[in-house]
């Protein structure tokens, strides 16, 4: 009798145990999949040249939170850190170089251009957050555009990239 109760009550916890693992393992894949190898990890697994070139631009940065990606071929470390109560983000390559970095701004700092085309392309959307890009070009920042977040007449969020001239770069919320 102990032994047909004690087999009873190991196998629905051996199942358990490998449904545990079956799901770590498919969630891991899909972010790889996803481009997102790391994330939320301790800061002492971001490399020491990575955290080298972040803290020469940015001395004073109080890192949120942090993601290793793959964009093609090339890893970066997308780092979030908040400087003088600021929101910022980098995008550091493996090397060390960084590719660009955003910086929180109001709404009322946004080009006349850049705004002009976002309330064209969404009317009546609310504007959540605002980043204003700058790609670093042969260790030169250049203002590259502005990431913005919008919540839309019809209650969806989309983010759009928008070039300083009011172009359309990137669109979310296009099928």
């Amino acid at each position: 009798m102990k032994k047909s109760i004690l087999r009873f009550a190991v196998f629905p916890l051996i199942l358990l145990l490998c449904l545990v693992i079956n799901c770590k393992k498919q969630a891991e894949e899909k972010a790889e999949a996803e481009g997102v190898v790391q994330e939320d990890a301790q800061l002492a697994e971001i490399p020491q040249v990575v955290m080298d070139a972040l803290k020469a631009k940015f001395p004073e940065a109080e890192i949120q939170k942090w993601a290793e990606e793959k964009e093609g071929d090339i890893v970066l470390y997308d780092i979030e850190f908040k400087l003088q109560d600021q929101n910022f983000e980098a995008d550091i390559k493996e090397d060390g170089s960084i590719y660009n970095w955003e910086r929180a701004i109001a709404a009322e700092d946004l080009p006349d251009a850049v705004r002009q085309a976002a309330e064209k392309m969404y009317p009546n959307a609310v504007l959540k957050e605002i980043m204003m890009i700058t790609a670093v070009v042969d260790g030169q920042d250049t203002l590259e555009g502005y990431e913005i977040v919008l919540q839309t007449a019809d209650d969806k969020e989309v983010e759009i990239t928008v070039a300083p001239d009011g172009t359309i770069l990137e669109d979310s919320g296009k099928d």
